[in-house]
């Protein structure tokens, strides 16, 4: 038994070591001849070659990046060289100029696989190629559920299975997987797939980063029962991945008897926290079994141990039922009372989650990588540079072929520069947009560049990017104006099936509309349907409402109904016309909005309004729709889903109209981790979950916490709001009223253009304008008639999507349409 685990940890630790001392040993490209070559190669090793004219100019990028990839690839036993081919020798590998832009992995003088250069773009690409390729039995490629569900199938009873999902074939997480795989292979079977879908299927939200499942086959015995599964939180590297499966392999829970100062783990080795469940003989059962849940809650993110206190020599503290200790060295335990396994669960994630973030913090006050960290959309648009698009599933055009393509089908076209970072992020959506509406939709999706047809731009009132239009025959364009995303654009997509607002004829096709059987297969994307009620006469309202109707398009479902008989649904629904029917399906309930003023603007800012939920979860994405309220926040952090019992208490408030100077919501932190990081500005340390908060951004910036020794209930609750109002409350934190700003300034262009050109310049380095600056600058070329470079009256800009002003963004688009 000891030989066997002395094994394991050697394995290990030799697999640890290999990649801290990757690079401490320079190693050079080997070039030899052809002949020279096939005379290295011995049975059973593998070896990937180059072959290259001795007298052809070198591919230096490709060639810098195979001689990184030497070193990696010998830990692997696998060797590299670069052949150079001469006349004197004739090989079937020094063929055409075609063939030489490949690279051959052989073993022994077979020939295994042939890669095209441009498929081994950097090191990772290279290392996780040739070992995908020589892991073929090890490693397991599927596309679809149904080809993961019958590898679990013939596995239960025999093995676990390591699930992986990477973005593309060649990543660095791709790479990860695969040295992983090259060290467990034998020991787990390993399943790899890039398709987003069969990430969705598995019950994944979060598409965009690559994630890694531990399947728990081997302990199903019974093939109905489904395997458990483990994702592993952090980032896709390789000693993550080392770390995580060897928590996999620990006991589930074991018992001790001892100072836990004294105790030490595998999970404490790896660097993870140990979590103590106190247990005595009376209770022992139930304590076992408490100890179980919350080692399957905490697998992957801590140890959990049972200690048996009747056994002990060493004191524990009568109240304590809970021990904790963390991985650094002398650092003291703690002792906890904690009820539930929740609380536990908790504790561990929010001091775990912590000390990462610390460590992280600390890296980057060391060694600023400023280049990098000026902008996160061009650093991760650089950092998926090399993942192949599906481009094909778009039309690019141009300006000889625009008009045609438009006029002859339903269009939806992606304006954006080629050089500009959220141009370039935005484009993955599109195309992941394009992929899901394959075989679906008669829409085209298509694209211009407007860095190389900006007269096209113009001619369709593109000044900023990117820009999404939709073009429908015989009606306006459609400007989107969402969130940059690929749910929301899809939502707008599926919207504009139906030309909003829909007229309605009947009072039986309004109670249809309403009921929403009318568009039953849209209300997964609208939830809410709006419904315009006039008298025939009131000809002006109309008109103001269809056009807050045609800016709405694709956002919300609107239908007008202007017949006599229009005072039977104002009847039924206690309301007087002019006024607005919101059918809310979720809900199962229609509300009435009577219109003071029908002034266009006022009707799309109370349909926007309406369409916010009254108990949110708050999300990157929509909270500044909530932000505009310019109310108070009342918060309630969660980790996980909300309990009900508080989200009735919160409802309640609502229905009796306590809260309505406030913005009541609750915030899910494993759906939005940035909680956490919120919550850290407030708090020092992290109180234990569920927390409520007021948060009043928009005045003071104060931050108040609900106490944490009340359950939240609907006395405590107004109480507490009492005492606030009455300003009997002290704030826990004042946040700052700083700016948002970028880390560098920014790059000024057009002038460093005109300082290059000019005699005299006054400039020698880039600065930040002044908004008030451009204005007199614009000013300023707009008057001089005698400048020798004539600039375009509307100048490109790069988009910011304000919701705050997409009303006036929206109008000036849908005149200019219009009129063209």
């Amino acid at each position: 038994m000891m030989s066997s685990s002395f094994n394991i940890f050697r394995v290990g630790f030799s697999f640890v070591m290999m990649h801290i001392f990757n690079n401490s040993t320079v190693v050079t490209l080997p070039e030899l001849s052809p002949q020279k070559y096939f005379s290295t190669l011995q049975p059973g090793k593998a070896s990937l070659a180059y072959f290259c004219q001795a007298d052809s100019p070198s591919t230096s990028v490709f060639l810098e990046e195979l001689n990184e990839a030497v070193k990696p690839l010998q830990d692997y036993g696998i060797s590299v060289a670069k052949v150079n081919c001469v006349k004197e020798e004739i090989s079937r590998y020094c063929g055409k100029e075609k063939d030489l832009m490949k690279a051959y992995l052989f073993r022994g003088n077979i020939l295994l696989r042939e890669f095209p250069t441009d498929t081994l773009f950097d090191v990772n690409a290279i290392v996780a190629h040739v070992l995908f390729a020589l892991l073929f039995n090890e490693v397991k490629y599927v596309t679809t559920l149904e080809d993961l569900q019958n590898i679990e199938n013939v596995l239960k009873g025999k093995a676990n299975i390591a699930f992986a999902y990477v973005r593309a074939i060649g990543t660095p997480e791709h790479r990860a997987v695969m040295e992983a795989a090259f060290v467990y292979g034998t020991t787990y079977q390993f399943v790899l797939t890039t398709e987003m879908a069969l990430l969705e299927s598995i019950g994944s939200e979060d598409i965009q980063h690559a994630h890694l499942y531990f399947f728990h086959c081997k302990p199903v015995l019974d093939f109905i029962q489904q395997c458990g599964r483990t994702l592993m939180e952090q980032p896709l590297t390789t000693l993550n991945i080392h770390r995580f499966i060897k928590t996999m392999e620990a006991p589930l829970l074991t018992e001790v008897a001892e100072d836990p100062q004294q105790v030490s783990t595998t999970h404490l080795q790896l660097g993870l926290p140990l979590v103590f469940i106190v247990s005595q003989q009376v209770t022992y059962e139930a304590d076992r079994r408490t100890a179980e849940w919350v080692a399957w809650r905490l697998l992957g993110k801590a140890g959990v141990l049972l200690l048996l206190r009747d056994s002990l020599e060493v004191n524990i503290p009568q109240h304590a039922n809970v021990v904790f200790k963390r991985a650094e060295e002398g650092v003291p335990v703690e002792y906890l009372v904690l009820d539930n396994i929740d609380l536990i669960v908790s504790h561990v994630e929010n001091n775990v989650h912590t000390e990462e973030i610390q460590e992280d913090e600390d890296y980057d006050i060391e060694d600023p990588d400023m280049d990098t960290q000026d902008d996160e959309v061009a650093e991760t648009v650089y950092r998926d540079r090399k993942r192949q698009l599906a481009l094909e599933l778009t039309v690019e055009l141009t300006e000889e072929t625009f008009n045609t393509t438009v006029m002859a089908s339903d269009s939806i076209v992606l304006f954006y520069a080629g050089w500009e970072a959220v141009s370039m992020a935005f484009l993955q959506s599109y195309i992941d947009v394009a992929i899901k509406l394959k075989g679906t939709s008669t829409m085209l999706l298509s694209r211009v560049n407007c860095g190389d047809w900006s007269d096209l731009c113009t001619k369709q009132n593109v000044t900023e990017f990117p820009f999404v239009k939709m073009y429908k025959k015989g009606e306006n364009p459609v400007s989107y104006a969402g969130m940059l995303g690929t749910e929301d654009l899809l939502k707008f997509i599926h919207l504009n099936r139906i030309s909003c607002p829909v007229n309605i004829t009947s009072v039986q096709e309004a109670e249809e509309y309403l009921s929403g059987k009318l568009f039953e297969d849209l209300l997964s994307y609208s939830s809410v349907s709006v419904l315009g009620i006039f008298s025939p006469t009131m000809t002006t309202a109309i008109e103001d409402f269809i056009e807050a109707g045609n800016y709405l398009k694709g956002y919300v479902i609107t239908g007008v109904y202007p017949e006599e008989d229009v005072l039977i649904l104002s009847n039924k629904y206690a309301t007087t016309v002019p006024a607005l029917l919101l059918a809310r399906h979720k809900e199962g309930r229609i509300e009435s909005i009577p219109l003071a003023s029908t002034h266009v603007q006022e009707i799309v800012q109370i349909i926007t309004n309406a369409l916010l939920e009254t108990f949110p979860e708050i999300t990157v994405e929509n909270l500044p729709n909530y932000l505009r309220l310019q109310k108070p926040l009342l918060i309630l952090f969660s980790d996980g889903s909300i309990n009900h019992k508080y989200e009735e208490v919160i409802l309640t408030l609502i229905k009796q109209k306590h809260l309505d100077s406030l913005t009541p919501c609750w915030l899910n932190l494993k759906n939005t981790p940035v909680g956490r990081g919120i919550l850290r500005a407030y708090f020092d340390p992290l109180p234990p979950l569920p927390l409520l908060v007021l948060v009043n951004l928009h005045s003071g910036g104060q931050v108040f916490a609900f106490p944490s020794d009340q359950s939240i209930t609907e006395q405590h609750l107004l109480l507490w709001l009492k005492k606030l109002e009455a300003g009997l409350e002290s704030h826990i934190r004042i946040l700052p009223a700083e700016e948002w700003k970028p880390p560098l300034p920014a790059y000024d262009f057009l002038s460093m253009m005109d300082d290059a050109t000019s005699p005299h310049p006054t400039r020698k380095a880039p600065e930040c304008m002044k908004e008030t600056d451009v204005q007199e600058n614009d000013k300023e070329q707009h008057e001089d008639k005698s400048t020798a470079r004539k600039e375009p009256v509307e100048t490109l800009r790069i988009k910011h999507w304000s919701r705050s002003n997409w009303f006036k963004e929206a109008e000036k688009s849908f005149r200019h349409d219009k009129e063209l």
